[in-house]
């Protein structure tokens, strides 16, 4: 997280072709050869303006938690080492969280990577599980509750936070691996309608939206990402987050969704894509605005301007990623109430910073035992939960 700033032109081709022709050419045809649209073969979760639907068109809205640690050099979720992960599972349902952000890192995903800090005589069935089965474990533990996971790609390395170069790709872990990780995941869990999103990269802050550099434009960078998984996959939800300045404007790693309206993201699948946001408080970092007169109510305005407006306008759906405090200070106390009243009013997903209470300058929802709730958290969060998300998959007629 943030430790400062912070198809049918084809198909008619194909008709004129004839069947077998056709036939063939979409039995072999990859996603660089075309730009038309996919046609998913199920019919999950998908968009409508600003609305997340499920497959019945009912709108529906995520309110979760992230839960990190696969990103971190351990390779597996932080507080293993103390409680058995079911049981964590379990809080979170019953806490009435119905999503969990899951950050991994690219090398976490390499064959053979084992985790490490996992207490096995409370995780027994862990036993000999590589990261990667560890995550299928956690997935199918958090789908038998009812609870959706998303993605997260936080960081090529193994680490804290997002990638020190603020870019999608490193020299050992180039753009090229970056999509093939992102398709190989598209592929495993592809007919699992647990996962329901892939949030492409966490908070690529040095980036830029909609210049035209391919080593830089995270907009380009997204489409290409999101186009491969949704070529594998068309049924998930493509998350991109925002960069951290455009056009001489400046807000939090990951939160700038500016150029999203003169550069929207362009995807091969209509209605799958979410923009995503991260927001924190002045105990994170002093933005200007939380030393304006008339704080705490300059603070919709603010983020309007930065990606509320997408929200408003009917654009595209915005999933806040993250957002957190240790909510010890009087002005964290009116910048989280202030913010739980824009995410009732726009209806908005969101997914809190953090489960975990070792982040270091958020805490998190449990306190440092792992065990008991921060009440004064969980009482503002759960006015703003949302109902599980009961209805599934289903293959179209």
């Amino acid at each position: 997280m943030l430790k400062l700033l912070r198809q049918t032109k084809f198909l008619n081709k194909c008709l004129a072709a004839g069947f077998v022709l056709c036939s063939l050419l979409v039995l072999f045809r990859i996603p660089s050869m075309t730009a038309h649209p996919i046609t998913p073969t199920l019919n999950c979760l998908h968009t409508s303006g600003n609305k997340i639907l499920d497959a019945s068109n009912h709108v529906v809205s995520l309110g979760g938690l992230n839960w990190f640690g696969f990103e971190t050099s351990n390779n597996v979720p932080h507080g293993l080492s103390i409680r058995n992960w079911q049981d964590i599972l379990e809080q979170i349902k019953s806490q009435g969280y119905n999503v969990i952000r899951l950050p991994f890192s690219n090398a976490m995903l390499k064959q053979g990577v084992m985790p490490s800090d996992i207490n096995y005589k409370r995780n027994p069935d862990l036993v000999n599980l590589t990261s990667l089965q560890v995550m299928d474990k956690i997935i199918a533990g958090a789908g038998a509750r009812g609870i959706k996971i998303i993605l997260d790609n936080h960081r090529s390395t193994p680490g804290g936070g997002p990638e020190s170069n603020g870019l999608w790709y490193t020299s050992g872990y180039p753009e090229s691996r970056w999509i093939a990780d992102w398709k190989m995941l598209a592929a495993r869990y592809k007919g699992n309608d647990t996962v329901i999103g892939v949030d492409l990269r966490n908070e690529p802050y040095s980036a830029c939206w909609g210049c035209g550099d391919p080593s830089k434009d995270w907009r380009l960078a997204a489409e290409k990402a999101g186009n491969a998984i949704l070529f594998v996959n068309p049924n998930l939800l493509i998350i991109v987050e925002g960069v951290s300045h455009y056009s001489g404007q400046y807000t939090w790693w990951g939160g700038n969704l500016m150029g999203a309206k003169d550069y929207p993201v362009r995807l091969d699948v209509s209605n799958r894509l979410v923009y995503s946001t991260h927001e924190y408080p002045g105990t994170i970092y002093p933005q200007p605005w939380f030393n304006a007169p008339n704080y705490p109510d300059n603070l919709p305005a603010v983020w309007d301007k930065y990606w509320g407006y997408l929200v408003k306008k009917n654009i595209a759906p915005v999933l806040v990623g993250e957002f957190g405090t240790r909510y010890e200070t009087e002005k964290d106390r009116q910048w989280l109430l202030a913010f739980r009243s824009y995410i009732q009013n726009y209806k908005l997903s969101w997914t809190f910073w953090s489960l975990n209470p070792d982040s270091g300058d958020t805490g998190g929802l449990l306190l440092d035992n792992w065990i008991s709730v921060n009440q004064a958290k969980q009482d503002v969060l759960k006015q703003i939960q949302y109902p599980f998300i009961e209805s599934r998959c289903f293959t179209k007629e």
